[in-house]
């Protein structure tokens, strides 16, 4: 079990209490990364986080508010190399502009830095998430480059890929380190 506390969140494997939070989180995807992850209902949610239950890497975890317990979002990785993570985050609406995001976010870099031992972390952000891409700034990431139509994640309407622009965002743990002395 992997279980990170900041002042005021917990950063926690899934368990069947966040099936709520998990629904409303992937009902209605905010950015088209998300879109695949979409689920139609409650019964598909709970499945996904059974999935997700399983996961004992730190690779996805539940973020959850301390004093309520109420799931709030996800943080979670992909190694794509031995030293290298990929990371990403997802958090409710609702509990935006709060500095959660930031907090559960600052915490899972520390954790994959300092525990995986990690080398390098970085995070694609679509040109058009802004507050993806303040909180990759804020989180001491710079930004290394902008890929021109990199991906796509939804169709146009007459059924041809949506490509966008995605910028990447990192650090490397020696930068992470000096940022916080």
């Amino acid at each position: 079990m992997i279980r990170i506390e900041t002042e005021r969140l917990i950063l926690r494997n899934f368990c069947e209490n966040d099936t709520q939070g998990l629904y409303e989180l992937l009902a209605n995807p905010r950015v088209n990364c998300y879109e695949s992850e979409k689920v139609e209902s409650m019964e598909e949610a709970y499945k996904e986080v059974l999935k997700k239950s399983k996961i004992d890497d730190g690779t996805e975890l539940a973020v959850i508010l301390s004093d309520t317990k109420e799931f709030i979002g996800t943080v979670f990785s992909l190694k794509e190399e031995p030293d290298t993570y990929s990371v990403c985050w997802n958090f409710l609406e609702r509990f935006g502009k709060k500095g959660y995001a930031f907090e559960a976010s600052s915490a899972y870099i520390d954790y994959l830095f300092y525990e995986k031992n990690a080398r390098r972390i970085y995070a694609y952000v679509e040109d058009y998430n802004f507050n993806s891409q303040k909180l990759c700034e804020k989180l001491g990431m710079r930004k290394e480059g902008l890929f021109k139509e990199f991906i796509s994640f939804v169709n146009n309407s007459d059924g041809t890929p949506k490509y966008e622009n995605t910028y990447q965002y990192a650090v490397l743990r020696h930068e992470r380190t000096s940022q916080k002395n």
